[in-house]
């Protein structure tokens, strides 16, 4: 018997892991640094705004585990990172959320601040 909600909901569903790979935000960020050109580590840090160096380095690799990203060292010091032709694959997708984003962020954004509760004001005992 089918699952009712769907394949999606599957534990072994394919869809599960792609949605694991985006919702982590510095993949999707990584992933669309490196959509137009290889580069190097502290290319990276220094286009990603907020990664750590350390959180960089566990987010290349685990999308090297998927087979998303490429590694290529020329000399000790010399590595850099591309997207392999799966991982281009997602460009697409990531440059639509982009968009998306870019069309709706100041509705999100407004909706959360309308949201929030007023700071009540504090009444000191005289």
């Amino acid at each position: 018997m089918q699952n009712a909600a769907g394949p999606a909901f599957l534990a072994d569903c394919p869809t599960r892991l792609a949605v694991e790979i985006i919702s982590d935000k510095w993949a999707v960020l990584v992933l669309f640094g490196l959509s137009h050109q290889p580069r190097r580590h502290g290319e990276l840090v220094d286009l990603i705004g907020g990664v750590s160096r350390k959180v960089l380095t566990q987010t290349l690799r685990r999308l090297q585990t998927y087979g998303l990203v490429a590694r290529r060292a020329e000399a000790p010091r010399r590595v850099e990172y591309s997207l392999t032709d799966l991982g281009r694959t997602l460009v697409e997708p990531i440059e639509v959320l982009t968009t998306w984003a870019r069309d709706h962020g100041d509705a999100i954004v407004a909706f959360q601040e309308a949201a929030r509760p007023a700071t009540p004001t504090v009444r000191r005992a005289v």
